[in-house]
């Protein structure tokens, strides 16, 4: 899949195996692919840092962070994932519908991590850049889009003199191997708009997702108006 031979296979096997099919040892341990995760997603963020400062030398940090969060997004590691065939060997006990979640991007993040463990990071850096991202990624179309909503709406309340809250806590009867997050964002203490997702950022995403339609220029003052009727 990556063109490489592992040094510890095992590193690897693990990355595929979600937690909905975790192995439970005899001491009550539960072993998955979570760990790896956690650290696949720091790395993927560093070396997706290193890529876009050495793609786009004349701009700002405000579209690097902007840029970086769209590569990194649940939506474009899952694409990643499939491209390169990862998708096809991740293990888990979800439905159909589950597994159109984002599995398969966070195996993507685990597999990294297992990379950087068994190859270390100069490895992993070369791999995720020359053999996925320039295969793969759409930069041009990354440029274009918008997916990091949350940033948007923060950048918005900022520039309004707005405080924005986002409260988000497990919804209720979660499974404990298939746990929902709920989340409320609040602009100046007042509701506006709620989102539920597999994982804290998803379910803020999607909660500041259902008040995109009011962050345009021409609809600012439609969200400003409704707080402040709320408010008096």
């Amino acid at each position: 899949m990556f063109g490489f031979v592992p040094n510890n296979i095992e590193l690897y096997k693990l990355a595929l195996v979600h937690k909905s099919a975790s192995l439970v040892l005899e001491d009550g341990q539960s072993i998955n692919n979570e760990r790896l995760e956690f650290l696949g997603d720091a790395v993927i963020e560093a070396v997706t840092s290193d890529f876009l400062f050495i793609e786009f030398p004349g701009h700002d940090e405000g579209f690097l962070t902007k840029m970086r969060a769209r590569i990194v997004s649940r939506q474009s590691l899952n694409a990643l994932a499939v491209h390169v065939g990862l998708d096809r060997h991740v293990i888990s006990n979800g439905g159909v519908a589950f597994i159109q979640k984002h599995i398969f991007g966070d195996a993507f993040e685990a597999m990294m991590g297992a990379v950087y463990l068994d190859q270390g990071y100069e490895f992993v850096n070369r791999l995720l850049i020359n053999n996925i991202y320039r295969r793969f990624l759409n930069i041009d179309e990354l440029t274009l889009s918008e997916t990091d909503y949350k940033s948007r709406l923060i950048e918005w309340c900022q520039k309004h003199h707005r405080q924005v809250l986002f409260r988000t806590e497990h919804d209720k009867g979660y499974a404990p191997n298939h746990p929902v997050f709920f989340a409320t964002v609040l602009v100046d203490g007042i509701e506006v708009g709620h989102g539920s997702g597999d994982s804290k950022k998803e379910a803020e995403q999607q909660a500041a997702f259902s008040v995109a339609e009011y962050m345009s220029d021409e609809q600012c003052a439609s969200l400003l108006d409704r707080v402040d009727r709320l408010t008096n």
